[in-house]
């Protein structure tokens, strides 16, 4: 019979053991920080049909998406969190109670072209606030907190959260007399870091037509280098959109030091428009420090009517989505990823020396009601081998339970990152282990004051 060459499809990702204990601890850490701020979790189906979730589609999602037939039913894999929970709060609107706020941490697939940190199936971590008609803006004001806290759970340090408000850009292109281009404008303005200010220029006046004195206008506003609310001052009473937009962006910058958040890692940009054509308000975008040029690792912002193709009743919201595979990709490329983190399977191989077992499964049992993860090697190897075995796991501590051991009652435990070993009776080794290794779990995953690997 001829053998099938095990290969994984492009633009998928599986991991070793140790790299997936990584990832989950992530995970982990997510779910911990969302729920610290009232968030509920979550869970919709992998598979919708593709009316409903579609609704919204056309153009690029309607290429990206996996669509297949089963029978007379034409389904859909989701492509985002964001449409199904559109769905869902439409579905259930007359149950939940508002303002509801859920987090979500499952996976999404998109058909495109798979590239270097691009991936057709990959995990997003989703929190969204929805209103019941009105959602105040303190909702978005709330949003940096948990960015800044979310990603300090998972270790890294140097981000910074960037944000604007669609209305300002809105307003401004208005007043300019650019109201029919906004939207060729925002596009074109959001390319400002990626190409510069003078092809910005050019794209503006050459392509879209904008008049070089409104060119000037619009470069000078978005890259003002001191205090933004100084540049917008000067348009303040010139338009309503305008001045709401300032008034919004003013309420979500106020109180970041009572949300936490330091001025290292926040300011406002006003280049940012985000999803030209679903945002309304607040828009976020979060960035790592030393490498801008990966993008946007972090985004979302407010939205007037989350569920208009399902219902019509008004659920206005706010919510950003971490696009958690591509990030995990990128903080293992950077050398970001914590090798102090235990990754074993398990915190104890507990080794019988001898053909009696069962000492060692009482020890065994001992150490997991102290909720101690032990595993019992049970192998005929010699004893060399036993301990490459922990070793190449990653497991810290060997029980040895040897004759010796036996005859006085007592336990031997390898201590295998320091190679130091001690005997003593089994209930104050396992108090020991179980001190150890608190010290061991609270490593976070990710160590971004490593060096930066090139």
């Amino acid at each position: 019979m001829s053998k099938v060459t095990p290969r994984t499809l492009s633009g998928f990702m599986e991991l070793l053991p140790a790299r997936q204990v990584q990832f989950d601890l992530m995970v982990a850490r997510l779910r911990e920080t969302f729920s610290l701020y009232g968030f509920t979790p979550l869970d919709t189906p992998l598979l919708e049909s593709s009316e409903v979730l579609l609704a919204k589609g056309g153009g690029d999602t309607e290429k990206q998406i996996y669509r297949f037939t089963k029978g007379e039913s034409d389904l859909s894999l989701r492509f985002d969190l964001t449409v199904p929970l559109a769905k869902y709060v439409a579905q259930n609107a007359g149950q939940l109670v508002f303002p509801f706020r859920r987090f979500q941490i499952g996976k999404v697939y998109r058909g495109e072209r798979a590239q270097r940190g691009r991936f057709r199936e990959f995990y997003q971590a989703d929190i969204d606030i929805i209103g019941d008609g009105e959602l105040g803006i303190g909702n978005d004001a709330e949003i940096p907190g948990i960015i800044y806290n979310a990603f300090n759970a998972l270790g890294l340090r140097n981000f910074v959260i960037r944000v604007n408000n669609r209305k300002i850009l809105t307003g401004y292109y208005e007043i300019l007399g650019l109201s029919d281009k906004a939207q060729d404008v925002m596009r074109t303005v959001d390319k400002l870091d990626k190409i510069g200010a003078d092809k910005v220029s050019a794209l503006l006046t050459d392509e879209l037509g904008v008049a070089p004195e409104a060119a000037a206008q619009v470069l000078a506003l978005i890259s003002h280098t001191g205090d933004p609310f100084d540049a917008l001052e000067q348009y303040a009473g010139r338009n309503a959109t305008f001045d709401l937009g300032v008034s919004e962006l003013r309420a979500v910058t106020r109180d970041l030091a009572a949300f936490g958040v330091p001025e290292a890692n926040f300011r406002v940009d006003l280049t940012i428009a985000r999803g030209l054509d679903y945002y309304t308000g607040t828009v976020f975008e979060t960035t790592l420090t030393a490498h801008p040029e990966i993008g946007s690792i972090c985004s979302g912002g407010r939205y007037d009517d989350l569920a208009g193709y399902y219902t019509d009743r008004k659920l206005p919201g706010v919510g950003i989505s971490i696009g958690l595979t591509r990030l995990f990709f990128v903080l293992e490329d950077c050398g970001y990823l914590n090798d102090a983190v235990l990754t074993a399977p398990a915190d104890v191989l507990v080794v019988p020396m001898t053909d009696d077992t069962s000492h060692a499964v009482q020890l065994a049992t001992a150490l997991r009601k102290l909720g101690v993860r032990a595993q019992i090697y049970s192998e005929n190897k010699k004893f060399k081998q036993k301990l490459a075995y922990a070793d190449r796991l990653g497991i810290p501590f060997v029980a040895l339970l040897g004759e010796d051991e036996l005859a006085a009652g007592k336990v031997t435990i390898k201590d295998m990152r320091s190679g130091e070993q001690t005997t003593a009776s089994a209930a104050l080794l396992c108090e020991g282990i179980r001190d150890k290794l608190s010290g061991l779990k609270a490593a976070k995953p990710i160590n971004d004051a490593k060096p930066i690997v090139d």
